[in-house]
Order: structure tokens, then C-alpha cells, then sequence
């Protein structure tokens, strides 16, 4: 099969990683890719929120899979232009995508579906949303309804810091657009889990859980970011529990979205709050997470490129569900200093003896390569990961690697995994 991949991130290298494994494969291409997907397949220098001209490259090059990594080219409709053009893709439509485009949109969707989720009013109107503060009082959780790259929520401690966010989202624009309208939610208490499933618009296949880190420092101090590491599996994920969340919540979503004329085909990345008195969804994502699919892939035993064809063309209820290895993994993330503010761009890297250690893969996230050698070229910079027995033995494997990089321009959280060793 050729295969075409859009994105040029860290989990667009694990996906290029795991599916350059598959004997199924015969070409990959990957759009714009970066240094790390060059090692599995070839980068194309089309951008991902080109949709003519990827369209047009999955066309001239007779592609038989296009699998869309970041949120962005699925909100601009890549999946419809491809489906138009005959070309399969394994990704939401436009429509479908508003499971993560929208927070407003998921929040209807969960109370129609009766889906468990946090109390939730949506603004437009920055007083509103001060006048509703008043009745909900910190703590409270802001969002931006739109997409942000991973930094439109906050977690508001205090009415004040609320407020702020309701000033920075509707009054100064700090999100753009996508801010223009807020979801103003419960803050749930528990710990988190990702869930992921395989979609094909009717049948879903669960795909693996993990445990995000997404604070920039250690002891989840500082602002959001798009993730800074993960451990997979999730300590907490139980056979029990995910048939709980596969029946509670991913399959009411299929089949109301389905209902709705807007089936949803492609990665559906579960962010789940594990409450006292249950999980409860936080949000969708459309796509597969990062940094989690990062630390998945190493765990799937299992070839990943016939259960994506098989969603791309509806047929999961006869595919194999994904085999697992009896192991854990974790991935640490090496960001640029400054992330998720302003960061430089630039800076050397020597991956050095990191890369040849045992069990360990270094996923390019941010990375460019040039006359000088490699260097970085973006907030989150390299995706670190490593499997073991079991998570102790994986973050000490993760963090041996990160040791062995030198790059004095970025920093990592020290304490990936801290409280969920498992031995």
C-alpha cells in the first residue's frame, strides 16, 4: 500500500515508525514530515493546511491511505476533499471534526447522548460571562470553543484569574477567533485519563490509554501546553473501566453523530476526568494525542496499517482487535526554553548515544536538519520514549535517554510518571 501521512510533529513520526513495520507497505510519504520521518519514508514539502495541494499529491501519486495527524487540516475539510476526489482517508469530516473544532458543539452533543460530562454554559459576551461567575463561583474552568493548540483552557483557581480569562478570551483576543466564544464548565476533580478508539463512522475499536502530563513544570506547576510526556498504559485502566467509557461514551457518540448525518470515521481521543463517582468526559479530540500516541505505538503489537485501512473503509466490525505487548512505556518531552511562550529557533542538538539505546526510540517533534547538523525548530522538540516491565523501568529508561542528548537551549519535566509506578 502507499500511504500518506499529514503532519510533521512527534506523533506523525511514531505513526511513520510503527507503520513502516507493516509488510502491507510498500511507499510512504509523509506531509511536510520532519528529520525523524525522513528515516521511514519520504518528506513532501506540502503544508498542512494545504488541502488542493495534498489533495492533488494523494491523487498524482495514487496514495491508497491518507491518515491526517494534526487537528487543523481536518477542521479545514481535508478528509471531505479526499473522499470527494476517491481517495480514502482515515480522519473525521469537517463536520464530524467539530468534535474538537467546537467545545460547544461536544457539550450539546454530550447532553443529547446523555454522555457524563462537567456542568457547562457557553458566552459570547464578556459580561454574561462575569454575571455567571457570580452564581459559580473558582473554582471554574474557562475555554476557548475553538481550536488553540492545546492552550485555550485554564483552570481558574481564583474568581479573579477567571475573570482574566474571560477579559483575554472575549475582550483582547488572545485566542483569535477561535476564542470569540468560551464554554464556561465545572472543574471536576479526579485524575486523567486519555482513551483512544478506532472509528469507522459505526463500529469503534478501543486503541490503548495513557496518562498526559500537560503542565509545563514538574509537580503540574505553569502554564498548559500540548503535552510535556506520558506513561501508557494508564495505571488506572481496567478492563471494567474501559468497557465503562467504550459504552458509556465513545459508542453514544458514534452512534448519535451518526444520527445526526455526520458519522465520525478516524482516531476519537477520549480526554476523561476519573471521578468519584465515575469517568466523565473533559473533551474530544479528532485525531490521535500527543505526546500518548508516542508512547502507544511502541506497546502495539499488532499492525497498525490493516486496522486503518479497515476504518477508512468502514469494514472494523470484521477487523482483528489490537493486540497489546505486556509492557508499559514513557515518553518525556525535550522543549525548547521559553515553551509554551516565546521560544528561539535554531538551536544545536546531538542526539548522541540516545539513539542506541535498548528499548528506547527518540520520535522527532520540532527538529529541522540542515548543513550545521540538527537543530530545533519548535516548542516541543523531541518526544523521548522508552518500554519496559513496567513504568519504573520505562521512565528510567526515558530519562537515561533525555541524559544522553545535549541540548542546553531546552528543558523537560523531571517527574514523568511520578505517582503512577506501578514496579
Amino acid at each position: 500500500m502507499r500511504v500518506l501521512i499529514i503532519g510533521n510533529g512527534g506523533r506523525e513520526h511514531a505513526l511513520a515508525w510503527k507503520l513502516a513495520q507493516s509488510p502491507l507497505l510498500t511507499r510512504l510519504f509523509i506531509a511536510p514530515g520532519n528529520p525523524g520521518t525522513a528515516q521511514h519514508g519520504e518528506n513532501v514539502p506540502i503544508a498542512v493546511d494545504d488541502i488542493a495541494g495534498l489533495v492533488g499529491f494523494a491523487a498524482s501519486n495514487a496514495i491508497d491511505l491518507v491518515i491526517p495527524g494534526p487537528e487543523l487540516p481536518l477542521a479545514l475539510g481535508i478528509a471531505d476533499a479526499l473522499t470527494d476526489s476517491g481517495i480514502a482517508c482515515f480522519g473525521p469530516s469537517q463536520a464530524a471534526a467539530q468534535l474538537e473544532a467546537s467545545k460547544q458543539f461536544t457539550k450539546e452533543l454530550c447532553d443529547e447522548a446523555a454522555i457524563p460530562t462537567a456542568a457547562w454554559a457557553s458566552f459570547t459576551d464578556a459580561a454574561a460571562a462575569r454575571a455567571y461567575l457570580a452564581d459559580h463561583p473558582a473554582p471554574i474552568v474557562i475555554k476557548a470553543d475553538g481550536l488553540a493548540g492545546g492552550k485555550g483552557v485554564v483552570v481558574a483557581a481564583s474568581d479573579a484569574e477567571a475573570e482574566a480569562a474571560i477579559a483575554a478570551m472575549l475582550e483582547d483576543g488572545v485566542h483569535g477567533a477561535s476564542g470569540s466564544s468560551i464554554v464556561i464548565e465545572e472543574c471536576m476533580t479526579g485524575s486523567e485519563m486519555s482513551l483512544f478508539a478506532l472509528c469507522d463512522g459505526e463500529t469503534a475499536l478501543f486503541c490503548g490509554t495513557a496518562m498526559d502530563h500537560k503542565r509545563a513544570f514538574d509537580n503540574d506547576t505553569g502554564p498548559n501546553t500540548g503535552g510535556m510526556g506520558a506513561i501508557a498504559p494508564h495505571p488506572a485502566a481496567t478492563d471494567a473501566l474501559i468497557e465503562t467509557v467504550m459504552a458509556g461514551i465513545i459508542r453514544p457518540t458514534l452512534a448519535t453523530m451518526a444520527a445526526r448525518g455526520t458519522p465520525f470515521r478516524g482516531f476519537l481521543f477520549a480526554g476523561l476526568m476519573l471521578t468519584a463517582t465515575g469517568p466523565r468526559l473533559i473533551e474530544f479530540n479528532a485525531r490521535f494525542g500527543d505526546p500518548e500516541c508516542e508512547a502507544l505505538m511502541p506497546l502495539m503489537a499488532s499492525d497498525l496499517l490493516p486496522l486503518l485501512t479497515a476504518g477508512a473503509h468502514g469494514t472494523l466490525d470484521a477487523a482483528m482487535t489490537p493486540v497489546w505487548r505486556d509492557a508499559a512505556a514513557a515518553t518525556v518531552i525535550m522543549a525548547a526554553k521559553g515553551y509554551p511562550g516565546a521560544y528561539a529557533k535554531g538551536s544545536a542538538i546531538d542526539l548522541g548515544e540516545a539513539v542506541a539505546l535498548p528499548d528506547t526510540v527518540v520520535f522527532h517533534a520540532g527538529t529541522a536538519l540542515g548543513a550545521d547538523g540538527l537543530t530545533s525548530a519548535g516548542g516541543r522538540v523531541l518526544a523521548v520514549t522508552a518500554t519496559g516491565g513496567g513504568v519504573d523501568e520505562a521512565v528510567g529508561r526515558a530519562y537515561r535517554a533525555v541524559d544522553a542528548i545535549a541540548f542546553p537551549d531546552g528543558f523537560c519535566r523531571r517527574d514523568i510518571g511520578v505517582g503512577a509506578v506501578t514496579g
